[in-house]
């Protein structure tokens, strides 16, 4: 597996501002890197939330030194009011979503998030619930697979995707990477040398579609931003346009309409090159802060 790499840390933490102590809320704690650079940096306690159970396991590990400080929880960033309301917390002094996907999802065998191994097409978060995308991909009608693979993947070629997928699977199941890559890449027209591979946009919008990505994340927002006290500062990090775009709509109407937040990236903070250069998944991210009024 790759080395994890927390995206855009040091600009998390110069908004964040753990250095003031108090209880912070790590929504999607991942491995645990973002985590585990709050608490060095001050956080006098993290509650890190993860719906998958093998990125809690790796981030036990990683975290075990700082273990009285830090609770780990099984649950989805959007149960965030619930799993504070039954600690009896009711604010926190900041709260993280980096909504992008770990390096354990992209790299581990047999979650099915990448086409670089043929592996069963699971693509799942949270392998303890939920469709896998073999099972979308089966049961779903052709109009529904081209809407998801267009509107999640702005794959302007989803019908004919939509139509090879529908045909190939009455010949038999599409039940792994390998084959749902090599079906959608016979249906993208080849027009010369093409930076990412034809299967990408297809392979991104399944995932989107199978963990549900951008249900919800417009409450999640807001019910975050009613958690954090006075002068408490929340940080999403995006990884495509349709997630920050709702993040950023979601905050502005926040300030705007009602007056919880001062948004303090009035446009997305980005890695630099260097961060860029050491870690090529990081190029597009996008971090947006706002603080409680």
């Amino acid at each position: 597996m790759t080395a994890h790499v927390p995206v855009l840390t040091a600009e998390v933490l110069h908004y964040l501002q753990p250095s003031r102590g108090g209880l912070f809320v790590d929504c999607t704690v991942g491995l645990g890197g973002h985590t585990r650079a709050l608490l060095e940096a001050g956080a006098t306690r993290v509650i890190g939330l993860d719906r998958d159970l093998d990125a809690l396991a790796v981030a036990r590990t990683i975290l075990a030194p700082w273990s009285d400080r830090v609770e780990l929880v099984h649950a989805d960033y959007r149960e965030i009011d619930q799993v504070l309301d039954v600690r009896g917390v009711t604010v926190v002094d900041g709260a993280l979503a980096d909504l992008g996907v770990s390096s354990l999802q992209l790299d581990g065998a047999g979650r099915g998030f990448s086409f670089q191994r043929d592996e069963p097409l699971d693509m799942r978060m949270d392998r303890s619930q939920g469709e896998t995308a073999a099972d979308l991909v089966a049961r779903s009608e052709e109009h529904e697979i081209a809407d998801a693979i267009f509107g999640y993947g702005e794959e302007r070629f989803s019908r004919r995707i939509a139509r090879a997928i529908v045909s190939a699977r009455r010949e038999a199941p599409i039940q792994t990477t390998g084959r749902l890559a090599a079906i959608v890449r016979r249906a993208v027209p080849r027009r010369g040398y093409t930076r990412i591979d034809p299967a990408t946009r297809t392979f991104q919008a399944l995932r989107i579609w199978v963990n549900r990505e951008l249900e919800g994340l417009d409450r999640f927002v807001a019910a975050a931003v009613r958690r954090l006290r006075t002068a408490a500062r929340l940080v999403v990090i995006t990884f495509h346009s349709l997630e920050d775009r709702v993040v950023k709509h979601t905050l502005r109407a926040l300030e705007r309409g009602e007056a919880l937040v001062r948004v303090l990236t009035k446009k997305p903070i980005t890695p630099s090159a260097d961060e860029i250069a050491r870690n090529p998944r990081a190029r597009s991210a996008k971090l947006r802060a706002a603080e409680r009024l």
